[in-house]
């Protein structure tokens, strides 16, 4: 089961004005479940998305590229589960047109106003006769106040949907913020399969929205792993419709500026945290946060070096303070940071929770194994590097390995 991961509550979702989103049970891959979904989007609005940097790119992430680049005011999002649409040729990229195409019919849009995402096995192609019977009945169901049933509707290997709301007030108007995302295994940045959709009434320059996107992008679903493999499919999107009657923010200077970003970023941030306490077979949540880096670079290295380690992580399964292996992950992380090839690791504290286990290159002379161990048999875990060779600091997010990851992997297309 997740790792302490709240139930969704539908009631709690506050609706996003210039945002509807309608669902339909199309077998893409099983009967009885939501597994079709179209977003709709209020004319006149900002969107930007930031996509996975896999080379071997899905080809509905190659179209919403082109769509968002091409200029045209974008008006509907598609997102079907149960097939990725990933390793499949020139098919897969005519099958993703047709499906904006039949999109726009239906919406009465432009087809280049559409961004289309798929989810799922790899290597398959979409059922397109399912696939586009289906979206007469998403449409039919369009409503504000569907974000709890959308969250469902992406879902593929996920226990639980994911979902979260907020609101802030700008200019003496009430700004809400929603989103939703999915994503249980094959999680990794850049991008870290998963998707995620956050939405706000609040106005925000396009310009201004793809700086934000980026940046909101790099400090929450870019700092997550769940097995260090990055998928095919990847995407984040941020859409302002720019309906709450707020002025509209325009840049970095403007007061309302950091408000919303850091609403935002919040938002991104939970809802990213929501993937890694559903990863495949789960049960630890671990927060690891590099201080004193000299760059970001160098913190997100010796971060993810640490949460992608499968001693480190298999340990943690174990609650086994067989710490030297967080020390280990630090020591190889220039494979990946040419500038961590100085690391002085007589500088470097390690600390588990508030317990510090090692200093001046070894065990700390005031650790004892059960003061690790206290900490370990916890399910949320706190690991803590100090560098003390700059200002830069990153936290990232992420899980234990379990038998349960091994089966879920193993059994994942029977």
């Amino acid at each position: 089961m997740p790792v302490n991961l709240p139930a969704i509550d539908p009631q709690a979702l506050n609706s996003v004005a210039g945002i509807r989103l309608g669902w339909a049970e199309a077998e893409i891959k099983k009967k009885n479940r939501k597994d079709l979904l179209i977003i709709e989007v209020a004319e006149n609005s900002s969107v930007s998305g930031v996509f996975t940097q896999n080379r071997f790119c899905a080809a509905p992430v190659t179209v919403c590229r082109d769509h968002l680049a091409s200029g045209q005011g974008i008006r509907a999002l598609v997102v079907n589960t149960g097939c990725a649409n990933a390793g499949t040729g020139e098919r897969g990229m005519q099958d993703t047109l047709s499906t904006c195409q039949a999109v726009a019919e239906v919406m009465s849009v432009d087809e280049k106003a559409v961004l289309p995402f798929s989810t799922g096995v790899i290597l398959e192609h979409l059922p397109m006769d399912k696939l586009l019977a289906g979206l007469p009945t998403a449409y039919a169901n369009l409503s504000a106040d569907n974000w709890a049933d959308a969250a469902t509707a992406i879902m593929t290997t996920d226990v639980a949907p994911k979902a979260y709301s907020t609101q802030i007030e700008i200019d003496h108007q009430m700004v809400n913020i929603t989103g939703i995302s999915k994503g249980a295994g094959m999680i990794h940045p850049n991008m870290a399969t998963m998707l995620g959709y956050l939405a706000t009434d609040a106005a925000v320059s396009q310009s201004l929205l793809n700086e934000m996107t980026k940046e909101i992008a790099d400090f929450s679903f870019n700092c997550i792993s769940v097995d260090g493999d990055t998928s095919t499919n990847d995407s984040f999107i941020i859409i302002a419709t720019g309906q709450s009657g707020a002025q509209p923010i325009t840049s970095k200077q403007d007061p309302n500026y950091q408000k919303l970003y850091q609403a935002l970023l919040e938002a991104a941030q939970i809802l990213a945290q929501a993937i890694v306490r559903d990863g495949e077979g789960a049960t630890k949540f671990m927060s690891i946060t590099v201080n004193g880096a000299r760059t970001i670079e160098e913190a997100k290295t010796i971060g993810f070096s640490i949460g992608k380690s499968p001693l480190v992580k298999t340990a943690f399964f174990a609650s086994d303070p067989n710490l030297g292996r967080i020390l280990a992950a630090i020591g190889y992380a220039s494979r990946e940071c040419k500038s961590l090839e100085d690391l002085d690791t007589n500088g470097i504290d390690l600390y588990l929770g508030d317990v510090l286990v090692a200093e001046h290159g070894g065990r700390a002379a005031s650790y004892e194994e059960a003061m690790g161990q206290a900490v370990m048999d916890q399910s949320e875990i706190d690991v803590r590097v100090d560098l003390h060779r700059g200002d830069a600091n990153v936290t990232i997010w992420t899980c234990d390995f379990s038998y349960e990851y091994v089966r879920i992997n193993a059994d994942y297309r029977t």
